[in-house]
């Protein structure tokens, strides 16, 4: 029997449905790679999004790493229909041995999803994908396509946005959850770092490239302040009676990390920032925050000019300056 290549296969589609677990580097830098320059129409879902089954017929499936729950019946059911289904994997997933000596949770994991699927893939006629001439010798008698990894960079620079806040700003990490979420859903270049524990880092699951960073003593904040790629600061202020007492002292944060800062409008941020001159004031309102935030990715000569400004104006506060 003729064994079709990974790159024939790709050629032959009209439709790729390409199934994975949540973003993630495998996809990145073996099967984009793949796809480069490739003429048919891409699909990535989860695994809670299964297509409707008229749109898998003629189509590649992609499984990436995993065979996921949801999807099984859907690919069984349909199996006849479809140009082709592949299961790509990086590391040894389909022998349970292979695991040995990793966390347990993670085994189950790798367990579930991959090892203990063997025969359902056998049974679906499943062609294999590895990343690795080990797994390529080790699966020989699946005569499985090997993969070569590529160099994955995104199309143009990103952007980094931040929100530094201690314990008491729990209002504020709250209340930034809907603009930053929204942001990041309609601009792919940006990312989003915050400070917190357990509760933010659950507070933020499920939305895209965001980084927790856990609490540090001060000494330390100011030398992470002062490592280079933040672009935009967030400090919003809550109307509420601890914040009434609030200073301005997020403006030298923001300044000295070289970011812009967006801030409140009506606050105590108003006795150092000129709105369009050294930052933006805006008022309190998410879609406010949101449109700001896009408006700044999207002009770096903005971004610059408004931070030096603030720069200037943070060095000008210094004591003895």
């Amino acid at each position: 029997m003729e064994v079709i290549t990974p790159r024939q296969a790709v050629a032959a589609a009209r439709r790729i449905v390409i199934v994975q677990e949540r973003p993630n580097p495998s996809k990145d830098f073996f099967v984009d790679p793949l796809l480069h320059g490739c003429t048919a129409e891409v699909v990535v879902r989860g695994f809670d999004e299964p297509l409707p089954g008229e749109l898998l017929k003629g189509a590649l499936v992609i499984l990436v790493r995993y065979v996921p729950p949801a999807w099984k019946k859907l690919l069984e059911a349909h199996r006849h229909t479809l140009e082709g289904l592949v299961l790509f994997m990086d590391d040894d997933l389909l022998d349970l041995a292979a695991s040995q000596g990793l966390p347990w949770r993670y085994r189950w994991k790798l367990a579930r999803l991959a090892g203990l699927q063997r025969n359902w893939l056998r049974g679906q006629r499943v062609a294999l994908w590895v990343s690795t001439p080990f797994l390529a010798r080790k699966y020989a008698e699946w005569r499985p396509g090997l993969l070569q990894p590529a160099a994955w960079a995104p199309p143009t620079r990103p952007v980094s946005l931040f929100y530094h806040g201690s314990a008491s700003h729990g209002d504020e990490i709250r209340w930034l959850r809907e603009p930053v979420a929204e942001a990041l859903r309609i601009e792919p270049r940006l990312s989003f770092e915050i400070i917190g524990d357990q509760r933010v880092q659950r507070l933020y699951a499920g939305v895209p490239r965001v980084t927790v960073v856990r609490p540090m003593a001060w000494h330390a904040y100011q030398h992470f302040l002062l490592q280079p790629g933040r672009d935009i600061g967030l400090a919003p202020l809550v109307d509420n009676r601890f914040n009434q007492a609030r200073s301005y002292t997020k403006f030298f944060d923001i300044s000295r990390a070289g970011a812009v800062g967006l801030y409140p409008r009506g606050s105590i941020f108003e006795e150092v920032v000129q709105d369009g001159i050294n930052g933006r004031l805006l008022p309190m309102e998410p879609q406010a925050w949101c449109r700001a935030i896009l408006e700044l990715t999207g002009n770096c000569r903005e971004r610059t000019r408004l931070s030096h400004a603030a720069q200037v104006g943070c060095t000008k506060r210094q004591v003895g300056a």
